[in-house]
């Protein structure tokens, strides 16, 4: 079974146009729970194993050419999951980033995170910090966590600074556009994603990069997320390579615009 996913996988990998790989791709990574139901484990099991999937596709995706890569870890919804289950992710981070710095480094991953992590316990936060400072200087490939992350939570937040900035005459309103709004979001300073992904045959956004991704392709797989491997991943790729991309126009525009 093995030899037959990597053997398909190197076909598929045959079919990318080199030049038209999307520079942002973002990901819902979905189906960790199912995953460890199908083999009658704990949920717990199925977050452990979608991990291991996390270090892999970052290392296909800069392989390819992707420069940023965002996987959304952490929603503002997920702390109302049970306590304990809350708590295992907040270590899985932790241990996740603890054991992969040395690696970003060397592999020229630049970390980068977007949401709310003040409200993380401080271990988790301090590991992101300390992270993210020993990575600020890697080029090759950005991995971007949503963690404690919500697009509507981050959109009011945008709106609170800019009318604050307005109310002490620091902004004229009448100067806020898109790129204004874009610069006080979590996002600031990276592109929008070209194609985003969600794992597991859910079809919805789940208030994720709602302001990001009015123009991202979208790509939807019936594919847990511990079993999303390079195959799957080229499947995606190869897909956003074969659709047009008009950007509320009537032009065509092939994925490398």
């Amino acid at each position: 079974m093995k030899n037959q996913s990597e053997h398909d996988a190197r076909e598929l990998l045959a079919q990318i146009d080199p030049q038209a790989v999307p520079a942002h791709i973002a990901v819902i990574m979905d189906g960790n729970g199912r995953w460890a139901q199908k083999r009658k484990l704990a949920r717990i099991k199925g977050h452990v194993a979608g991990a291991k999937i996390i270090r892999r596709l970052t290392d296909t995706a800069a392989r390819l050419g992707v420069k940023v890569l965002t996987l959304y870890c952490f929603s503002t919804e997920n702390w109302r999951r049970p306590a304990e289950e809350v708590s295992f992710l907040m270590k899985l981070l932790q241990s996740y980033l603890n054991e992969q710095a040395e690696d970003m480094v060397r592999l020229g991953v630049h970390l980068s995170v977007i949401g709310d992590i003040s409200a993380l316990p401080d271990g988790v936060r301090e590991e992101f910090e300390r992270v993210m400072a020993l990575t600020a200087d890697c080029d090759t490939i950005t991995l971007n966590l949503a963690v404690n992350y919500g697009a509507r939570d981050e959109i009011l937040r945008a709106a609170k600074n800019l009318a604050a900035e307005a109310a002490r005459g620091e902004l004229d309103p009448e100067t806020i556009d898109e790129k204004c709004f874009g610069d006080h979001l979590f996002s600031a300073g990276l592109p929008d994603p070209d194609l985003l992904i969600r794992t597991s045959g859910e079809i919805r956004l789940s208030n994720f990069l709602l302001w990001q991704a009015a123009y991202s392709e979208l790509y939807f797989v019936d594919i847990n997320w511990p079993d999303f491997d390079d195959a799957a991943f080229y499947r995606a790729i190869i897909e956003y390579q074969h659709r047009n991309r008009r950007f509320g126009g009537v032009k065509n525009i092939s994925p490398t615009k």
